[in-house]
C-alpha cells in the first residue's frame, strides 16, 4: 500500500504537506499543491476518507434536495453540484423531495443523519422559518430562491424579469391577445414568473384578467391542462407565455390535438431553455435559464466557506431571451 511517507518522498515534501493537500487547506501554494497531486497520481495513492474524516471532523460531503430526480431541468443542476465539488475532492449525496413538504423534510433529515458539512437545497415546499432554523443548525445554500435574512446564501434567477422578457417579446411581435400558463401558487419562482407577465400586459395597457392565466404544474401534463382551461373559457389568444419548457411543449400538443399549427396559429414562448427546447419542432423560443452555472456557484460557495473559512455571498443571476421559431409577427 501507498503512503504519505512516499508521496512525500517524490513529491521533495513534508509529510504535514503532503497531508495539508490532501484535507483541501488553503495554506499549500499552487505550484506544491500540484506537485502532490502528480506525486499521488504518479504511484497511485488513495487517500484514506475514513482517516481524513477523522482529522479533520469533516466527512467531506454535501447534501442536496431537489424536488424531483427526473424531468430535463434537474439533471444539469445535479450534474453542475457534482462536477464543481469533484475540482475539491469533495462529494454529493442526493435526495428528492418529491415535490412535498413532508418529502423535502424528510429528505432534509436523511442527508443531517448522514452527517454532511453542508446542504445545498433546490426545493420548493420548505418555508422560510424552516430554512432559517435548520440553516442554524447546518450551512444551506440555496438555488432558485431567496429568503429574507438567508441573502448571503442564495443562488437566485431574475425569474420575473425573464417571464417580463418573454411577454414583451410577443408584444412587439403584434401579438395582443396572450395568455400565461404557469407552475403552483406555492412555488416562489412561478409566482414571479406569473408576475412579470402581468407586469408587461399592464405597462402595454392591455387588460388581462384571471381567466387569461392558469396555474398549474411545470411538466408537460400541465402545460396541456392549463391551456385546454382556458380555451373552455371562450378566451381568445394568438400567443402563449408558458412558465417552463416542459409547459410550452405541453402547449405544442395540445395545438397539435386542436388541428392548430405552432406558429402559424399560436405563437409559443417558454422558459428555461432545457437541451429540448432546441430540439423540438418548430425550435422553442424560450427565457434561458443558467441552472448549470448556478449549481457550480452554490457548490463553490458552499466549498468556499466550509472547507476554505471565506465568507458566503448570494448571486443574482439574470436572463436573457433565446429566439427561435415558435413566434410568428402578428399582422
Amino acid at each position: 500500500m501507498i503512503t504519505i511517507k512516499e508521496v512525500s518522498e517524490l513529491a521533495g515534501v513534508s509529510q504535514a504537506t503532503v497531508s495539508r493537500v490532501i484535507n483541501g487547506s488553503d495554506r499549500v501554494t499552487d505550484a506544491t499543491r500540484t506537485k502532490v497531486r502528480n506525486a499521488m497520481e504518479s504511484l497511485g495513492y488513495q487517500p484514506n476518507s475514513a482517516a481524513q474524516s477523522l482529522a479533520s471532523s469533516r466527512s467531506n460531503t454535501l447534501g442536496m434536495v431537489v424536488s424531483s430526480l427526473d424531468g430535463p431541468f434537474y439533471g444539469p443542476v445535479m450534474s453542475g453540484v457534482e462536477e464543481e465539488l469533484r475540482l475539491f475532492n469533495k462529494h454529493v449525496i442526493i435526495a428528492s423531495g418529491h415535490g412535498t413538504e413532508e418529502g423535502e423534510t424528510n429528505a432534509v433529515q436523511y442527508l443531517s443523519s448522514r452527517q454532511v458539512d453542508g446542504l445545498i437545497l433546490l426545493t420548493e415546499c420548505l418555508d422560510a422559518n424552516f430554512l432559517l432554523a435548520l440553516n442554524k443548525k447546518i450551512p444551506i445554500y440555496l438555488i432558485n430562491h431567496h429568503i429574507e435574512g438567508l441573502e448571503h446564501r442564495n443562488m437566485w434567477l431574475d425569474n420575473e424579469g425573464g417571464s417580463y422578457l418573454a411577454t414583451r417579446f410577443l408584444l412587439e411581435q403584434g401579438h395582443t391577445q396572450i395568455v400565461y400558463v404557469g407552475g403552483q401558487p406555492h412555488k416562489q419562482d412561478a409566482n414571479e414568473r406569473a408576475a412579470g407577465f402581468k407586469r408587461a400586459m399592464k405597462e402595454a395597457k392591455i387588460a388581462i384578467t384571471k381567466n387569461s392565466i392558469e396555474r398549474t404544474t411545470f411538466e408537460v401534463e400541465g402545460g396541456i391542462a392549463g391551456i385546454e382551461k382556458i380555451y373552455k373559457r371562450g378566451i381568445p389568444f394568438t400567443a402563449v407565455v408558458a412558465g417552463s419548457d416542459e409547459m410550452a411543449i405541453g402547449v405544442y400538443e395540445w395545438a397539435s390535438n386542436n388541428g392548430l399549427d405552432v406558429p402559424n396559429d399560436l405563437s409559443v414562448v417558454g422558459f428555461d431553455d432545457v437541451n429540448l427546447a432546441y430540439y423540438v419542432r418548430p425550435r422553442l423560443t424560450t427565457v434561458n435559464f443558467p441552472a448549470y452555472e448556478m449549481a457550480r456557484a452554490s457548490a463553490r460557495m458552499a466549498v468556499n466557506e466550509i472547507y476554505k473559512k471565506l465568507p458566503p455571498h448570494g448571486i443574482e443571476f439574470k436572463t436573457n431571451l433565446v429566439v427561435r421559431d415558435s413566434v410568428k409577427p402578428r399582422t
